[in-house]
């Protein structure tokens, strides 16, 4: 399995490696107040993946953050007032035992 994933990996990279070769030719970007910038056409793809890639990740740090704070036993969530069975702020939900040692417990409140 692991000689799969690596020649998978290689494949990726050898196809990414050809689209570059393939995509030298300069290109003009233009900006603003007439600001010019001449560079290879993979050098512009890769620079708008680059930013769209970092303005993903940025936009989930917040939801990661969140997350971590409550698995490593920060603010734990509000019960639901509806729910009449819902333990008072601050006590553990109960999990329900694993049934097989590779599955996982229960996600309660989703």
């Amino acid at each position: 399995m692991r000689l799969a994933a690596w020649l998978l990996r290689a494949l990726v990279f050898l196809a990414l490696f050809a689209f570059a070769l393939n995509n030298r030719q300069p290109v003009t970007v233009q900006g603003f107040f007439g600001a010019e910038w001449r560079t290879p056409l993979v050098a512009v793809l890769l620079l708008a993946f680059g930013a769209g890639a970092m303005l993903g990740v940025l936009a989930m740090l917040p939801s990661w953050w969140h997350g971590r704070s409550h698995a490593r036993g920060g603010r734990s969530p509000a019960p639901d007032p509806m729910d009449s069975q819902a333990p008072p702020a601050g006590t553990a939900l109960p999990v329900a035992p694993r049934e097989t040692p590779g599955e996982h417990p229960p996600r309660i409140g989703l």
